[in-house]
């Protein structure tokens, strides 16, 4: 836990809490794995402003159900879950501790042949992939499969979580999937399902995406929106949708007004914090039949690296998140 803002291993410490109790309307969970994803890094640093206070990081994890506050339906002590958002506005929430209280409106069912660690990978991770495939003018709200059938979808940054979520989301979907990678990485988006890769530093990478799609891509789940603004109006379709969830690189965002109006173009931000949970729940529907389906795997096989640390490895946790590390991150409190 945390109680001022700054570098994981200044701030960040190994405590004992009382065990909590689930008020109405919440359930006690018994955390298996946790994930970590940047935001829980730059949280706890403070990029985010706010007050301090005492907190645990880590929004997304798995685990069982462990009691039931007062008015909850639709689980059971015993139920395997995973988790999302659990320490929005509930900074003693988060899921790197032993036992967490969320609302049960936080808790998704988790399918008894699916481990805790796809469990705590998907969370904030597919559920923004899941928000960028969703957002185009036209097209679906829901994923499933056949739903993006004939579409062409761009996934910058392939190799990372949310676009590892992506494009196995969108090939499940039935879209044309093409990612863009580091050459280092190529073959982690390949193995999650792209259907091309491209290294976005080549020089005719633009070029390269025309070739495969020389009517321009409808859709670009974008993690770069600075580094990448040229790219991406060079290959986007006319009225096609460019969906933001991060800047990697912090390199300035400026929109070329004469060329998004000549293309008809449609930008939407994607931060789940705000979105709403009626969106949150369809999201984790869908996300849970494509885990059904076989079709969201994570691990090396998968495309998508985990990186194991313990409880008491925390701070090494955040580090290599914070560090860029490929891979999605995991720390394991326990084994159940």
């Amino acid at each position: 836990m945390f109680d001022q803002l700054g570098a994981a291993d200044s701030v960040l410490r190994l405590a004992d809490r009382d065990l909590p109790e689930p008020g109405a309307g919440e359930v006690r969970l018994r955390v298996a794995v946790s994930g970590v994803n940047p935001t829980d890094w730059k949280a706890r640093t403070g990029l985010y402003g706010g007050e301090t206070v005492e907190s645990v990081p880590n929004q997304d994890g798995a685990g069982v159900i462990d009691a039931l506050g007062a008015d909850v339906e639709g689980v059971a002590v015993g139920d395997r879950v995973w988790v999302t958002l659990a320490a929005y506005q509930r900074p003693l929430s988060g899921t790197a501790q032993e036992y967490t209280v969320v609302p049960v409106q936080r808790v998704f069912p988790l399918a008894d042949d699916a481990s805790f660690d796809l469990g705590a990978s998907i969370g904030i991770p597919a559920i923004t992939a899941h928000r960028a495939l969703t957002v185009a003018e036209g097209g679906p709200t829901r994923l499933s499969p056949g739903a993006l059938e004939g579409k062409v979808i761009l996934v910058a940054g392939g190799a990372g979580a949310v676009g590892h979520a992506a494009v196995q989301l969108a090939r499940w979907a039935g879209a044309t999937v093409i990612a863009t990678t580091s050459p280092t990485k190529t073959g982690y988006a390949e193995t999650a399902g792209a259907h091309h890769v491209v290294n976005y530093r080549d020089e005719d990478a633009a070029e390269q995406i025309r070739g495969l799609a020389p009517e321009g891509v409808d859709l670009i789940v974008e993690v770069a929106a600075g580094a990448n603004n040229a790219l991406d109006l060079a290959v986007l379709r006319p009225r096609g949708t460019i969906a933001i969830y991060a800047n990697d690189g912090n390199q300035p965002f400026e929109l070329d007004v004469r060329a998004n109006m000549g293309l008809n173009a449609r930008y939407q931000f994607v931060l789940l914090y705000s979105v709403g949970w009626e969106i949150l729940t369809a999201a984790a529907e869908d996300i849970n039949a494509a885990i059904a389906a076989g079709a969201l795997p994570v691990g090396e096989d998968a495309g998508l690296p985990l990186i194991r640390y313990s409880l008491g490895q925390t701070v090494d946790a955040h580090q290599a998140v914070e560090s860029g590390a490929t891979g999605k991150v995991l720390i394991q409190v326990a084994d159940l």
